[in-house]
């Protein structure tokens, strides 16, 4: 028979959101338990240096993570490497169900599950992820002052994280594949304005070149999409800029949902269309996602699932 755990706070996701959820539903006495699914730790454990995270000057993206974790399991959040494959939101205890065969029972339950970057799936682009290619010029735009770098994409991502990385960057390189943007106006016309970008019109990434020692970027190669004439650009970095998904597959049809597959939450809350169910981090924010944004949501998804419970209780 497969086990069955029973909690008052069941956190789903293990990246800053659900770790920083699992501490404050602790303290709360809440007993959480948390399963950490198919990438423990997050997109953090993809990044190297960060720089942003508030009390340390530098720290690994990985290591990072691993002392969230253990913070967690100090205040006593029972931590689990599952997966979830199902969940059941139509009765309190929610029910979830793991690939291991586990059910796991909630009082009150945390979505932390978080978004993936879109990538274009290119061999290149998959070697030098963490080492030149990278899906957040926030994160990493500052490692890049005064070089050359290229981002891929046309829609608002990609022209932001142009601009933004414009502050750092030397000169910074769009490649779109058609020959026109598909951003909002406003941000087109700062794009076209700045003097330290250029736009590739009608170009598509073929593959990202670099070195294995030391591991780097050294330039994209691009072709047109109309003459399939190819050409070598010179950068350093690589940013793909053509959006992200939330990881929200589990509850789009079990939750009111937010365009483009995020999911909604109260205004000023982590409250989701369903009561007693919370969702914080990536999985509801498409415009910041930052790690300690993610966090600072986690907690408020904890705090929210400990006032429910007072109430249900009082």
């Amino acid at each position: 028979m497969s086990a069955t755990r029973h909690s008052k706070l069941l956190i789903v996701g293990s990246g800053p959101a659900g770790y920083t959820a699992g501490l404050y539903g602790a303290r709360a006495m809440l007993d959480p338990v948390l399963v950490q699914g198919i990438q423990p730790g997050g997109q953090l454990t993809i990044t190297t240096e960060v720089e942003n995270w508030p009390g340390d000057l530098e720290v690994q993206g990985p290591d990072l993570m691993v002392r969230m974790e253990a913070h967690c399991r100090k205040f006593g959040t029972e931590i689990i490497a599952d997966h979830i494959a199902a969940l059941d939101l139509s009765q309190r205890p929610f029910r979830a169900t793991g690939e291991s065969g586990a059910t796991y029972l909630g009082d009150t339950l945390v979505l932390a599950t978080g978004a993936q970057a879109r990538w274009l799936g290119l061999p290149s682009e998959e070697t030098y992820k963490g080492f030149g290619v990278s899906a957040c010029a926030t994160c990493d735009g500052f490692f890049f002052r005064g070089q050359e770098v290229a981002v891929i994409g046309g829609g608002n991502t990609a022209v932001e994280e142009a601009l933004f990385l414009t502050n750092f960057a030397g000169k910074v390189t769009l490649v779109h594949r058609r020959d026109a943007l598909r951003a909002e106006k406003i941000l087109q016309n700062r794009l076209l304005r700045n003097p330290k970008v250029e736009v590739l019109w009608n170009h598509v990434l073929d593959e990202v070149l670099g070195e294995a020692d030391p591991k780097g970027v050294t330039g994209i190669r691009v072709r047109h999409v109309a003459t399939d004439a190819v050409r070598d650009i010179a950068v350093t970095g690589v940013f793909v800029a053509i959006g992200h998904a939330p990881a929200s597959e589990l509850v789009a049809d079990l939750l009111k949902m937010q365009p483009g597959g995020y999911v909604w939450v109260e205004p000023g809350t982590t409250r989701t269309s369903v009561p007693g169910v919370f969702a914080a981090g990536d999985i509801v924010d498409p415009h910041y996602r930052q790690a300690v944004t993610s966090a600072g949501m986690g907690c408020m998804a904890a705090l929210d699932a400990e006032r429910f419970l007072a109430e249900k209780d009082a």
